[in-house]
């Protein structure tokens, strides 16, 4: 039986709103947010509500849905900051260079001549910028 939420996740407490985050989705199942610490502006995360750790202990039906979601989001991403194109990316363990264990989707824009630098070269992004952002995706949501 998994857990509906992990006490000790980050992840978990900003899907119940205990830690903020800049919001772009939320229904019953998932909820989507901007990284704090975006590649681009418009870097996203799109969650499931209840705490699986991996793509391997998430139910099929879940991650099915959650991809669904996470197509709505890269589109309205892709609109709200003009890229030119969407890099998907969902890490496991570790060596995959996972460091949150809840599952997590980055939608991530990208434009010609860029390359994907390493997560842990990013850095941290103001709040009013991540805030400013989220608005221009929520208008996008469809």
């Amino acid at each position: 039986m998994v857990a509906m939420r992990d006490e000790s996740c980050v992840f978990c407490k900003i899907a119940a709103k205990e830690k903020p985050a800049s919001f772009v989705y939320e229904d019953e199942k998932v909820i989507a947010f901007l990284d704090s610490r975006p590649i681009t502006d418009g870097h996203t995360l799109v969650i499931p509500k209840k705490h699986y750790a991996t793509i391997y202990d998430t139910p099929d039906d879940e991650v099915a849905y959650l991809f669904t979601i996470v197509k709505r989001v890269a589109l309205a991403v892709k609109k709200a900051v003009g890229a030119e194109g969407i890099s998907i990316i969902q890490r496991n363990e570790p060596a995959a260079g996972q460091i949150i264990f809840h599952m997590h989707v980055h939608v991530i824009p990208m434009y010609t001549g860029q390359k994907l630098h390493r997560f842990e070269e990013s850095r941290e992004a103001s709040t009013e910028k991540l805030n400013a952002v989220a608005e221009r995706i929520r208008k996008h949501i469809e």
